[in-house]
């Protein structure tokens, strides 16, 4: 699905299998809100739902990484922002159970994770990690979807 919304432009490809995702049109709008929120305009941001296999070859083959990881954010533009995300649905649903929370709640933790890093916040070291984490709750926070 592609959604427009002024110049925004958000796509959801997903290649799972029997996995559909729900409120795409709420989800583009919440990212949209938090773009502008940081005074950032999105001219096109893909995510990528894909599986541990596909997010490891991307992986290895991009970033010389030969690990499993929830999300891979590739920017292409950085104002207006344009980029590619892969999110592995695999790693989500491993995080979800790890963390004791619902499996969507944790997907749009990851999704606005990725959002955050293409407006300019980093998980590099531990002080930033928490900060990361504090944006990430206020944004999940600001759901009214579900």
């Amino acid at each position: 699905m592609e959604e427009q919304n002024g110049e925004s432009s958000i796509i959801f490809n997903v290649e799972i299998p029997a996995y559909e995702l729900d409120n795409q049109r709420h989800i583009i709008d919440w990212l949209i809100t938090i773009s502008e929120a940081h005074f950032r305009k999105i001219a096109l941001i893909e995510y990528i739902l894909t599986s541990d296999k596909h997010i490891l070859e991307v992986n290895k083959e991009y970033l010389d990484h030969d690990y499993y990881t929830d999300i891979i954010t590739f920017p292409i533009e950085e104002s207006p922002i344009e980029a590619t995300i892969f999110i592995s649905v695999d790693r989500v649903r491993e995080n979800a159970q790890t963390y004791d929370t619902v499996f969507i709640d944790e997907l749009h933790r990851v999704m606005v994770h990725g959002l955050l890093h293409l407006i300019g916040y980093d998980d590099k070291n531990e002080a930033a990690k928490n900060k990361m984490r504090d944006k990430e709750n206020h944004c999940l926070s600001l759901r009214s979807f579900i």
